[in-house]
């Protein structure tokens, strides 16, 4: 299943670069359609973002600790269907593979299932979704919500977690501004989710999060920006869940390959959290729009 979705989209990203030209004069997808940006009806916006996170400590024990690696996949797929641009739809899908007990951090992607050596991995969830517009006054104001359906049957296994067990309810509410002159701009998003459930099933049910981010883009042009941000997660404890936070820095670049296709590089650091692990997360993502 994994390798089936991979080499469509390889495919599908391949055609796109070879059939497209680049347009130094138009403005490009990277300044225009950020992730607020509602699509014209029958266009199409597909992004596939890969997360590493690895970690050697945690905010509860001194010193450094066994590798923990844990390996995010998602397919966010979003459409267009009104003519007055103020409606998407869209399905989420997610893939993980997760190696501890001081598994080297590349065992990631070896997508094994062997919760006795310390690696799991599988497809674990798909979330339908839409995007719109609360707010008819503030154009670059939108709302994605996403309900995730779970795909996983024990959260964890010989102490190898895969991910959570639980339904979720996902609000994003999405912001933008660009600044006169097109090579400044701005995106800040929070996001809440609500995680449904027994605490008996899932470490994170019955419990809500919410998680401020702010992103600062300077464009030295039209086809490449360098990016800061920072974020922080707050998981509140409605007396069954298990109460954490973390507060994350990091940078990042996106570069507009074609007029359909651009890539993106972001690097950031767990600085201080409570709960929670201190690690690092690389990510890499491809994005079309068509």
């Amino acid at each position: 299943m994994k390798l089936k979705i991979t080499t469509v989209l390889f495919l599908m990203l391949t055609f796109s670069i070879a059939s497209q030209e680049d347009n130094d004069n138009e403005q490009s997808n990277i300044i225009t359609y950020t992730p607020s940006k509602l699509l014209n009806k029958g266009q199409w916006d597909i992004k596939w973002f890969n997360n590493i996170y690895t970690q050697t400590k945690n905010s509860e024990k001194p010193g450094s600790q066994p590798r923990e690696t844990y390996f995010t996949s998602t397919i966010d797929i979003f459409t267009g269907i009104s003519k007055n641009n103020n409606l998407d739809v869209g399905l989420l899908l997610e893939i993980r593979s997760n190696a501890v007990n001081g598994l080297d951090a590349f065992d990631v992607f070896k997508f094994e299932n062997n919760s006795t050596n310390g690696t799991r991995s599988g497809f674990t969830s798909f979330a339908p979704a839409i995007k719109f517009k609360p707010f008819n006054k503030i154009s670059n104001l939108t709302l994605l919500t996403a309900f995730h359906i779970p795909l996983v049957k024990e959260e964890s296994e010989n102490n190898v977690y895969l991910d959570q067990k639980g339904y979720t309810l996902q609000n994003r509410f999405l912001y933008d501004y660009t600044f006169a002159g097109d090579e400044l701009q701005l995106f800040a998003e929070i996001n809440t989710e609500y995680n449904f459930g027994d605490k008996k099933e899932s470490f994170a049910n019955t419990s809500l999060v919410l998680t401020p981010s702010v992103f600062f883009s300077y464009f030295p042009s039209q086809k490449f920006t360098v990016l800061v941000m920072a974020q922080h997660s707050q998981r509140l404890d409605l007396g069954e869940s298990l109460a954490q936070d973390y507060s994350v820095l990091g940078f990042g670049t996106k570069y507009q390959l074609t007029k359909v296709l651009n890539i993106e590089f972001l690097y950031t650091n767990f600085v201080r959290g409570n709960n929670t692990g201190l690690g690092q997360t690389f990510n890499i993502g491809l994005r079309t729009l068509f």
